[in-house]
This record gives structure tokens, sequence and C-alpha cells, in this order.
């Protein structure tokens, strides 16, 4: 087992560096609820359940479908059991929040405060929460890891039984309510994190704890997208030095797959894409040569075949599409060649292949959030960030202030650039 990561263990000259960023909105403090062996100052002490009151909160809520999201002040209650309440920093629109948004969802549901990819800050913490404390800096997550099921307890998955993604849920796991209300009227959370919020209440173990002097206007963008595309190459397709590796999709999950194969050292990456416009900007990912399904007049498969010598050693489907799955399954190679799916297809999609692909010895692998198991493993990929090892500047392509949320939206509607941070001090 690796070495833990020292600033994991909450060291207080951490904390002393960090605690300046938390706006407290009250003044009572509780009594620490750990001992590190020495006397911890007054700023510096676990404000525990019984001493948080409600807070108002800047929120953009969704009031309807597809319709422009509305800044209110929400009422936050405090967190309950095994629950965190976080100040959230900054926050980035991700095509989940999208979809769900425009209730293409399976049941939609509001009024619902959408958002996942985020950094923060604990503000306080709720009774049996003994891992984080006030000023931690921490990723929410959609999924998370209880510690306790037969998958968390897993080292082959990260499919959490208790905190596993529900979009359907609206609510917190400990109570069936909501944390978050405007006249005593309740507020759909979404998926657990609801980060378009300047607080919000989110179980302990959909946080994944930060090196505190990592730029949270950075890794925030780890909370969904990049990491799975990372991970399905990384922990997943596992590409050897040298090796040949196609991309289909090539979105932000889809050049994060990408940025993988580049850092395992794939010697040729090859994009699949639709729009040819993105392949300029995919270089800076790694790719090395673009293929545009439409330019020819035989499937995809045999193109990359005919170009790689009887097929690409790993391939990443990142689009969900399921034709671009089958051709991502078939165009590898025989005897070693493994596929992996990330996009999520349509519920009544069907996967069809001959099955000698399969004897030929093609693996076909699926993946979630790219095999990450969320509080154990994301703070060693913000590491990678730290040591240079992971580019996460060549995500965020637009910044705008919490205000403008809705230009966020608007941007990712008409299909330009990657990331947008949305900065909720501005």
């Amino acid at each position: 087992m690796e070495t833990p990561l020292p600033w994991l263990q909450s060291p207080l000259q951490f904390v002393d560096a960090v605690f300046e960023d938390v706006d407290l909105p009250y003044l009572p403090v509780a009594t620490p609820q750990v001992d590190l062996g020495e006397s911890i100052p007054t700023t510096h002490r676990v404000l525990s359940n019984a001493h948080c009151a409600a807070l108002q909160s800047p929120t953009a809520v969704a009031w309807e479908a597809g319709k422009p999201l509305v800044i209110e002040k929400v009422e936050v209650a405090p967190p309950q059991a095994m629950e965190v309440r976080i100040k959230v920093k900054y926050t980035s629109l991700c095509h989940t929040d999208l979809y769900f948004w425009e209730a293409k969802g399976q049941t939609p549901l509001f009024p619902r405060i959408f958002g996942h990819e985020a950094a923060g800050i604990v503000e306080s913490v709720g009774e049996g929460v003994t891992d984080l404390q006030v000023g931690d800096h921490v990723l929410p997550v959609f999924t998370g890891e209880c510690g306790e099921c037969a998958h968390c307890k897993s080292e082959e998955s990260n499919m959490c039984d208790l905190l596993r993604i529900d979009t359907e849920r609206g609510v917190m796991h400990s109570d069936g309510k909501s944390r978050f209300s405007i006249n005593g009227t309740p507020i759909n959370h979404f998926v657990g994190t609801s980060t378009f919020s300047e607080y919000t209440v989110i179980h302990s173990g959909c946080l994944a704890k930060l090196n505190p002097l990592a730029p949270m206007d950075k890794v925030c963008v780890l909370s969904c997208g990049i990491s799975t595309g990372l991970g399905a190459t990384l922990n997943v397709a596992k590409p050897k030095k040298g090796s040949t590796v196609a991309v289909f999709g090539l979105g932000a999950v889809g050049l994060a797959a990408a940025e993988g194969a580049r850092i395992a050292g794939a010697s040729r990456i090859i994009g699949i894409d639709l729009n040819p416009n993105r392949f300029e900007e995919a270089k800076k990912f790694g790719i090395t040569e673009f293929v545009n399904p439409k330019d020819y007049d035989r499937p995809v498969q045999q193109v990359i075949a005919e170009m790689t010598n009887g097929g690409v050693d790993r391939s990443i489907e990142c689009t969900g599409n399921i034709n671009a799955m089958i051709s991502a399954f078939e165009c590898v190679h025989d005897g070693w060649g493994v596929a992996v799916l990330v996009g999520v297809p349509t519920k009544d999609a069907i996967f069809m292949t001959k099955p000698i692909n399969l004897l030929n010895e093609r693996t076909l692998k699926g993946t979630f959030f790219g095999n990450y198991k969320p509080r154990t493993d994301l703070p060693s990929v913000v590491e990678m960030y730290m040591n240079k090892k992971l580019e996460l500047d060549k995500f965020i392509t637009h910044r705008v202030p919490f205000s403008d949320i809705n230009k966020a939206f608007d941007l990712m509607l008409r299909g330009e650039g990657l990331r947008c941070i949305i900065s909720m001090e501005d």
C-alpha cells in the first residue's frame, strides 16, 4: 500500500496557511473532535452540528427545464450525521448538468440546484465525521466511497453501494430531506453535490480531501469529466509506452483520455471525431492523427486497422454513440487489443458485434469515473497536477463570475470551449 500523502493527516501548519480562506457566518465554536496531541487555536476547532445554524447562501436555482438559472438567497441547513457543509470557491459546468437542466434525463426534477464539478473549503461537519475538519480543502464528487460496502473494500471497484450516483434523488441519504429551502419550500439537490451554491451540504463520503496548496480554480475540474477520461486510459486501458491508442470523441472527456495516453507514453494517439475543427486543439493533448468518419465510404474501424497494421493496441470511446462504441471495439488489434467504453448510450441501445471478434482475443471493458475511488484516489490525481505530470490548464478555456453563470451554459450550448470556471468570489 502506498504511503499516505502527508497533508492528508491534517497537520496544523497547513491549517494555519489555509483557514483564512473560510468566511464563517457565525461565532460559536465547538470542542475539537480530534486530538492532535497539542493545543488547537480556537479558530481551528471543528464546528459540530450542535453549534451550526442555517445560513443564507447565494444560489443559482433552476426553476424550470431549459430556463436561465436565477440567483436566489437560499437557506442552507446545518449538516446532519455524516454530512459536511462546505463553502464552494470554484465550480465548473459539465455536460451532465446541461443534460439534466434540459430535462433529457429519466425524471425531470425541479426546482433544482445543479453543479457537481467544484472545489471548496469545509465550513462545518455533522455528527460522526472524523476524517474532515473546518478549513480542509475538498473536491465534491457525484459518486462516493462509504468505505464499508463490498465495492469499497474491493481493490477492483469504485461503485459504492451507498453513495453511487443517483440522478433521480433530490434529497440527502440520512433523512430523505433537502438541506436547501426558500421560505420553507424545499429545493432539490443534484447528484448529492449541488455546487451552484456558495454553501452546500454533501455526504462526507463524497468529498476528497485536497492538498491545501493545490489551486482550487484549476483542480476543481477533476471532480468529474477530466478524471473520468484520464482514469479510463491510465487505470483501465493501461497502454504501454510506445503503444498506439485511438480516442473516439474529442470533447473534454476524450481529450482527458488522450492526456492519459500522452502521460503513458503512447507513440501514436489517433483522434476520431465528426468535427474537424477539434483537431488543432486536440494536438495540445497529445493527439497525433485525426480521422473524421465522414471522410470515408467504409467503416472507420477498417480505416484505423489499415492505418495501424491490423488495429490499435488500445481504444477509448467517449461519445456514448452506439456505433462509435462498436467501432472502438472492432478497431483494436486481435490478440491483445483492449477497448474501453466511457460514454453513456441511450438506455435502449444494443451493442452488436460478431463473437469471433472476442474469440480472437480482443478485450472489451467498461468504466465508471475512470475506476477512481473518490476519497482514496483523487488526492493522488491532484498530486499528478502539482508535480506537473498532468496538465490541467489547457482544459480551462473560459472563466466567468458566479453572477454570469448563465454565460457558461450559453458557451456549452454553442459548443465553445472545454471547461468554464465559475468563480464564487466574483
